[in-house]
């Protein structure tokens, strides 16, 4: 890759941070007696200038959501992008029905079960596994906004990319996020796509501020603009994506035959009723279903009666998660290859009787459960990295995009094609592919087959259809307890959207009890500890990236994460 044209700007990060922080603080005033009809919710404030732009020419919740995805490719690469996948979930407003996209890597034809064995028949080590050729599925982000957009879009196509096209010729300011990420420790930042990329002429990094500019992906946006998903699955473009992934080191075996041949997926979306609501996500193999195992739980629970300070609110939420994860890391896979119980996960009576196992105390790591429905199976060892982004539009008319995006970890697998990295989705797949007698595990690498993901972007209803939230996060497999925590915050303790996204993250899976420590209320940790859920500082894993539009009787209210860039505006 040829390095990009970098020009040193005068401190202009602390100026767009300052403008972004006020953007977010004043995104739910009202305007002129009446709040925002339209908005837009994304880590960056470019992109949700973006975005806005497209809804103001009159473009729909989908049309804008193209437009924030190309934006974020260019200057959120380390988190999604063009060469990653995605779930959206969508609410239209006329009829009140939600529709869930699967836009969820595939592996390749030539993978196998073992395909992240070394020649020892033991796992590779992690960080060989996401930088080699194998890491890579065939990308679904673009196809699948292809497809919400031809449901539900507006405007032509053709002219939903301008602004990222804008910014990649002309220039952008290097976000601080992205600069950090390219001078981390991840190995995907040490490879040469990666350092070519985000080196300045004077043999340095790239510092937050600088300007950068991406003409190869601008003119892969100008080819996409022109010829559909088609630009990137087949094609010149498809040809560099093979080339680059039969690169060493460790090869991988995806051809310009299984990109042609990737297919997105939709679906009603997977609604359960939670309280006065109806919270809506993704199927399986999104982290969708095992959100609403989590409400489940939480309803047999009087955790509503309570609230943020209250230490017995976070210790139900916590044996919660934990019941949550049991069953989503030894039931859920891609249904498509393996029997996913969800139904006798999401039962009633089942999730009663599971809540009843939460204890005055907390007892050793709980035990999947045996729902109806459920086939013999043991638990497989995936290790889900943390590389996402979510976004959230509301378009005027009322209609509602939830989606959640990703190239997996920092940068993908750090090889760039077209001025876009490519995923290294498949490593979210088991590395052991079999149990102790030989059978596959449901997360199991198989040719044609999604990776189990815990993306869940949600959307809530009230009783009579009507919109009502819209919610999601990065952060790997904390996603689930990001969106676990956003969702009770705003519907059971009824804090402003602001307030719910920056209340302290609580992951709790198995023995492992990891949060914000320093964010609790006084002494919640230490009466935590004293029932058994001794909390330790999260170290090492990706941080929430909660983004959220709520409906109030004076127009929508947005927020971010103060955790990230993120911004929420309307109009």
């Amino acid at each position: 890759m040829p390095q990009p044209h970098l020009l040193r700007l005068t401190r202009l990060a602390p100026l767009l941070l300052a403008l972004a922080l006020g953007a977010c603080a004043t995104a739910g005033a009202p305007l002129g007696g009446k709040g925002p009809t339209a908005m837009v919710a994304a880590a960056n404030p470019m992109a949700v200038e973006a975005g806005l732009k497209v809804l103001r020419a009159g473009g729909s919740a989908v049309d804008a959501a193209v437009a924030v995805q190309a934006v974020l490719g260019l200057v959120e690469p380390q988190s999604s992008g063009l060469g990653g996948g995605a779930f959206l979930t969508y609410y239209d407003a006329r009829t009140h029905r939600v529709t869930a996209y699967d836009g969820r890597e595939t592996a390749p034809a030539g993978a196998s079960p073992e395909m992240f064995l070394d020649e020892a028949g033991k796992p590779l080590p992690r960080g060989q596994a996401y930088v080699s050729g194998r890491s890579t599925g065939a990308p679904g982000a673009v196809t699948m906004l292809a497809m919400a957009q031809r449901d539900h879009g507006k405007l032509a196509w053709k002219n939903l990319f301008g602004e990222a096209g804008r910014l990649a010729a002309d220039g952008f300011p290097a976000p601080a996020r992205m600069a950090a990420a390219a001078a981390s420790q991840a190995p995907q930042a040490a490879q040469p796509d990666a350092v070519a990329y985000f080196t300045r002429p004077d043999g340095t990094k790239v510092q937050a501020g600088d300007l950068m500019r991406n003409p190869a992906y601008a003119e892969t946006l100008r080819r996409l603009a022109a010829e559909g998903p088609s630009a990137i699955l087949s094609g010149p473009i498809a040809e560099a994506i093979a080339a680059r992934i039969h690169a060493e080191p460790r090869p991988g075996t995806l051809t310009t035959a299984d990109l042609a041949a990737y297919r997105p997926k939709s679906s009603p979306g997977l609604c359960r009723p939670y309280r006065a609501y109806v919270v809506c996500v993704p199927g399986a193999p999104s982290g969708g279903p095992a959100v609403l195992e989590g409400l489940g739980l939480l309803v047999n629970t009087d955790i509503a009666s309570r609230g943020p300070a209250d230490p017995q609110a976070w210790y139900l939420f916590a044996q919660a998660s934990r019941l949550m994860y049991a069953d989503r890391d030894f039931y859920v896979g891609d249904p498509a290859f393996t029997e996913v119980p969800i139904r006798g996960l999401l039962d009633p009576a089942y999730l009663s009787a599971r809540a009843r196992l939460i204890g005055e105390t907390a007892g050793p790591p709980p035990s999947p459960g045996l729902p109806k429905g459920a086939v013999a199976r043991r638990p497989d060892a995936t290790a889900e990295p943390g590389g996402t982004s979510h976004f959230v539009v509301a378009d005027a008319a009322g209609n509602v995009v939830s989606m959640t995006t990703t190239v997996e970890s920092v940068f993908g697998s750090g090889r760039m094609v077209g001025g876009f990295f490519l995923n290294n989705q498949l490593t979210d797949f088991s590395f052991s592919p079999r149990d102790k007698s030989g059978a596959l595990v449901a997360n199991a690498v198989e040719p044609g087959k999604r990776p189990r993901s815990s993306m869940a972007p949600a959307i809530v209803l009230d009783r009579k259809g009507r919109f009502v939230a819209a919610v999601g996060s990065p952060g790997g497999p904390a996603i689930l307890a990001y969106n676990l925590k956003a969702l009770v915050a705003i519907l059971d303790w009824k804090l402003p959207v602001d307030q719910a996204l920056a209340l302290p993250n609580l992951i709790a899976l198995g023995r492992f009890y990891a949060g914000e420590t320093d964010k609790f209320a006084p002494g919640v940790v230490e009466a935590l500890a004293a029932k058994g859920v001794s909390v330790v500082p999260a170290q090492g894993a990706e941080g929430s990236g909660l983004h959220a539009v709520v409906a109030t009787p004076d127009g929508l209210i947005g927020a971010a994460d103060p955790r990230r860039e993120g911004v929420a505006k309307g109009f």
